[in-house]
């Protein structure tokens, strides 16, 4: 790289649980900038996940939390060139990657529920994480198996 890498700018924590985390998923379902509403949207999904929850000891955040760390892939496969054939190579993910990744994907398969609004969406997907089931665990549980799977190349690593 030609420049040096950019700082890390520091988030500030959410006015409701006090959390930077729920920033930083609040940043990535954000849409043309509307952060009052991405903040809505979330609170609303806690609030339904808050009443659906079976589990009288956890509360919403701390599902959400769970539903997170079960959605986070541990490796990844990056495609790299040797010899004129693409190989897929395992790796390791980074914290930050890992964390950046599982919102991402919650976010995703949400949205793709047919639920009627973008908190039932929402809400629906961290109860279903939580449980180890749901698209965004069934896309980490794929990506895990492709990087087993391309296991013999991993001596290619850069």
């Amino acid at each position: 790289m030609r420049k040096r890498q950019a700082k890390k700018r520091p988030l500030l924590p959410d006015p409701k649980f006090n959390d930077q985390l729920v920033t930083r998923f609040v940043n990535n379902m954000m849409w043309d900038g509307k952060k009052s509403v991405a903040f809505n949207v979330f609170y609303d999904a806690l609030d339904i996940v808050e009443e659906k929850n079976q589990d009288e000891e956890k509360t919403a955040l701390e599902l959400w939390k769970d539903a997170l760390s079960n959605i986070m892939p541990h490796v990844e496969v990056r495609s790299r060139r040797v010899g004129g054939a693409t190989f897929q190579i395992p790796m390791q993910i980074r914290p930050d990657r890992k964390i950046s990744t599982a919102m991402k994907w919650l976010i995703l398969y949400a949205r793709k529920r047919n639920e009627k609004s973008m908190a039932a969406k929402l809400a629906a997907e961290i109860l279903a994480a939580a449980k180890e089931e749901g698209a965004a665990v069934k896309k980490r549980m794929d990506t895990h198996k492709m990087a087993e799977a391309n296991k013999a190349f991993s001596h290619f690593r850069f």
